[in-house]
């Protein structure tokens, strides 16, 4: 009596079962207990800080991005009747868009950051984790966090598409461009190519209002933490361009009176996920405005921690020592050693 293709997957599946209770990684207090130590922020690290309550939606900073990195205009089908192709209309983060602003919106949405009966924006691109979850997942290195800078770049010469990145990260940037001839992941890279020559990253040189900053992430954490003091009616003179002076220095600032009070909170910093080297400022939640924050839609609690903490953790425990792929070795030459006796003494009876 041989063995069938189910029976085997089915044998597989146990052993695989029997390995990982065997590994003791089968709990979630029992996979934190294997989590790896965190990785820091490099001292260097470069960054954004985005303050929600300075942004006007004029998306001058998509505009430019697009620029910059040679991305085409995005027109999605609903759109083409009013659309001829004047204007690049992206809703989300695609391929072809690496930085967009979207809009919180609640009620009559009569005044801007307010939670109720108001509205607030948000830019999306790349957060540059402190441990990146798309680096984690990458099996070929394509995805890269330069140890000096912190920035998370992308290898399309390494890239073997099978957007693991995608999946894994816990921000839903890097995005698969499906309509090109050979498909690629795409996603903001802090415009690493330009620092080099001297120039900023795009979104942050056309801002016009401060909204994005760039600059080391110290200093531009000790900006944000400057300005979560301040009360409704406080004026304040607010920097734009290089913070930091690191690559330019920094253009004439303006001064603006505080209409709405901050959370109390530098999104990015001290985490959630492990931390960024994207910071926001808003006087909106920010879970409102699409960033994980407090609990999950499955009402789970966001870990200060990064994902990549745990995966790498127990996979490292499974693998030292090839303990998982033994346990499942050993496993199917049991069950092929006993479909052999089996078959053995039908044959003999027969």
């Amino acid at each position: 009596m041989s063995m069938n293709r189910r029976e085997f997957l089915k044998g597989a599946a146990v052993g695989g079962a029997t390995a990982v209770a065997a590994a003791g990684a089968s709990s979630e207090a029992q996979a934190i207990t294997l989590m790896r130590e965190p990785k820091e922020r490099p001292e260097g690290a470069l960054g954004l800080l985005y303050d929600s309550t300075l942004c006007v939606g004029c998306k001058a900073c998509v505009a430019r991005c697009k620029e910059v990195n040679h991305m085409p205009v995005e027109i999605y089908p609903d759109q083409s009747e009013w659309n001829s192709g004047t204007w690049d209309t992206a809703k989300d983060l695609s391929g072809k868009t690496l930085n967009v602003i979207k809009a919180y919106m609640n009620g009559t949405i009569a005044e801007k950051d307010r939670e109720t009966d108001g509205f607030a924006f948000i830019k999306r691109q790349c957060l540059h984790c402190v441990d990146p979850s798309c680096v984690s997942a990458c099996p070929v290195s394509a995805m890269i966090k330069d140890p000096e800078t912190g920035i998370v770049s992308h290898d399309p010469d390494r890239c073997i598409g099978c957007r693991y990145c995608v999946y894994a990260c816990p921000f839903g940037v890097p995005k698969y461009d499906f309509e090109g001839a050979f498909g690629q992941i795409h996603k903001c890279q802090l415009c690493n190519h330009r620092l080099p020559e001297g120039k900023m990253p795009g979104c942050v040189d056309a801002c016009p209002t401060g909204a994005t900053l760039f600059g080391r992430v110290e200093d531009l954490n000790k900006e944000a933490r400057q300005r979560l003091s301040l009360k409704a009616g406080d004026a304040y003179t607010y920097p734009r361009g290089d913070i930091s002076g690191a690559i330019e220095r920094p253009r004439s600032p303006h001064e603006k009176v505080i209409s709405a009070e901050y959370q109390q909170e530098v999104y990015g910093y001290d985490g959630p996920l492990g931390g960024t080297q994207a910071l926001y400022l808003s006087a909106v939640s920010f879970n409102k405005l699409g960033l994980p924050h407090g609990t999950d839609n499955f009402g789970r609690k966001i870990p200060d921690h990064a994902y990549a903490r745990e995966t790498e953790g127990v996979q490292h425990f499974l693998y030292t020592g090839m303990i998982a792929p033994a346990a499942v070795l050993t496993a199917l030459v049991l069950m092929a050693y006993r479909n052999s006796e089996k078959h053995t003494s039908e044959a003999e009876e027969d």
